[in-house]
């Protein structure tokens, strides 16, 4: 692994995960249901902003883009309100995970009843990394300085199939920069101290 730090790359996004619900604190499937953020919540994605906001990036942040869902809107709403940015766009293609019959459920539960999550009637754990990824290279490649605000098993789907590693359970409120140079695409977590995960490959981020 080749460590970086936040100013070397001319290429880099930031990728969020929204903050805290109820049900997040509850330890439930959201999925695609609609919850709302918690005073938590609110305060992760002012302390998120706050963040964004000191980082020394050769790239300046320039717009916040978000999934559909409510709880991911109304961070990137006050991320963009900390940076004095406009107001953020939303993109469906940063929507959850479909858990299908697993929302609403508690975890331990979902996990008992469908090991490993594999569930039936909802979003492949396959087709979720693909269009994942597919779309952090998208933004990526065309609007580098952005920050993307969404989803834990989404988030965490698309960084696992991009570095070919194992990723951890990604927090509510917790950053992490994709970026890419000519040595291929690089990681870095930033809800501890900055620490990377590089992936090497021959055509760099090469996701078809």
């Amino acid at each position: 692994m080749t460590e970086f730090t936040p100013a070397d790359s001319p290429e880099v996004i930031a990728l969020v995960r929204h903050g805290e619900t109820d049900w997040n604190s509850a330890r439930r499937i959201q999925g695609r249901t609609e919850v709302p953020l918690n005073e938590t919540g609110r305060a992760q994605a002012r302390a998120t902003g706050e963040l964004l906001a000191a980082l020394d990036l050769s790239v300046a942040w320039h717009s916040v883009v978000s999934s559909p869902l409510g709880r991911a809107h109304e961070t990137a709403a006050i991320i963009a309100q900390s940076l004095g940015l406009t107001p953020p766009a939303i993109d469906h293609a940063f929507i959850e995970r479909d858990f299908g019959p697993a929302e609403g459920l508690d975890v331990a539960e979902a996990m008992d009843r469908w090991p490993g999550l594999i569930i039936p009637g909802a979003e492949s754990l396959d087709v979720l990394a693909d269009r994942t990824a597919r779309e952090f290279e998208r933004v990526l490649t065309t609007a580098p300085g952005s920050i993307v605000v969404a989803h834990g098993a989404m988030l965490r789907a698309g960084l696992a199939r991009i570095t070919n590693t194992e990723v951890p359970r990604i927090l509510n409120g917790e950053i992490w920069l994709l970026r890419r140079d000519s040595d291929g695409v690089g990681t870095g977590n930033l809800a501890s101290p900055f620490s990377v995960r590089r992936a090497r490959t021959t055509a760099g981020l090469s996701l078809a």
